[in-house]
């Protein structure tokens, strides 16, 4: 599923190799027809989007885009955990997954970068891809939804992923969260904003412990069930 690899490569920082294959790129997204029709097309305009571009223009304008802030970040579990340790344990079962299934990292990414999380989707089976990808829908639909508020042509990787997988059951609330939710001041009010805004977005089984290989680290908890769960932690 090189399609996967190419929604990876869109979303990941520029760079002049990437700038090379747009040709490639391409050609690869109308060959497998992986996305649906609607999705594909726009995919292949945001792919023309980069040709002729500044590499530095494009750098810059990525940079201040998803580098910013905690509302566009590209790590999962940066919109599920924040800071919290909760957030590392979720970090070595997924690492663990990757490992099980024998994909060892070699850059210093973090193991929920999106854009490594794709690569890592695009060498497995597709309906154990659309599985994990399930897994994840809530999550990038708000990014999705989010970069469409701000009228960014990135929106269209995430609404291809969202067709591929299909949508989250909450896609009317995080539409609503995206349109409502105002300006992202995580760096000015990263405190209140945690606290008002946590997404449940838990490992399944004991948080405390690493799953086993075979089971979802990024298995969704409802929001009404954490909130339970937290209560009756206190």
């Amino acid at each position: 599923m090189l399609t996967l690899k190419v929604l990876s490569l869109l979303l990941s920082y520029p760079e002049a190799e990437m700038l090379t294959a747009l040709d490639e790129m391409a050609a690869v997204v109308e060959r497998e027809k992986l996305l649906q029709e609607q999705h594909q097309q726009a995919v292949l305009t945001l792919i023309e989007s980069f040709r002729n571009a500044d590499l530095l223009d494009l750098q810059e304008q990525y940079v201040a885009l998803f580098d910013r802030g905690r509302f566009l970040s590209l790590h999962i579990f940066e919109h599920v955990h924040g800071e919290s340790r909760d957030r590392g344990q979720a970090m070595v079962d997924l690492l663990q997954m990757y490992e099980a299934r024998g994909l060892e990292l070699s850059s210093h990414e973090l193991p929920d970068y999106i854009p490594l999380f794709l690569e890592f989707l695009s060498q497995q089976q597709q309906d154990e891809a659309v599985d994990l990808l399930r897994d994840a829908m809530p999550v990038l639909s708000l990014l999705g939804a989010r970069l469409k508020e701000r009228g960014n042509d990135y929106h269209a990787v995430f609404d291809a992923l969202a067709g591929f997988a299909g949508e989250p059951e909450a896609l009317d609330d995080i539409r609503l969260q995206a349109a409502t939710e105002g300006e992202d001041r995580t760096l000015t009010d990263m405190d209140r904003i945690w606290e008002e805004e946590a997404v449940s977005f838990m490992g399944a089984g004991n948080n405390c412990q690493s799953q086993a290989a075979d089971v979802s680290p990024i298995t969704i908890t409802p929001r009404d069930q954490f909130a339970k769960a937290q209560n009756r932690s206190l």
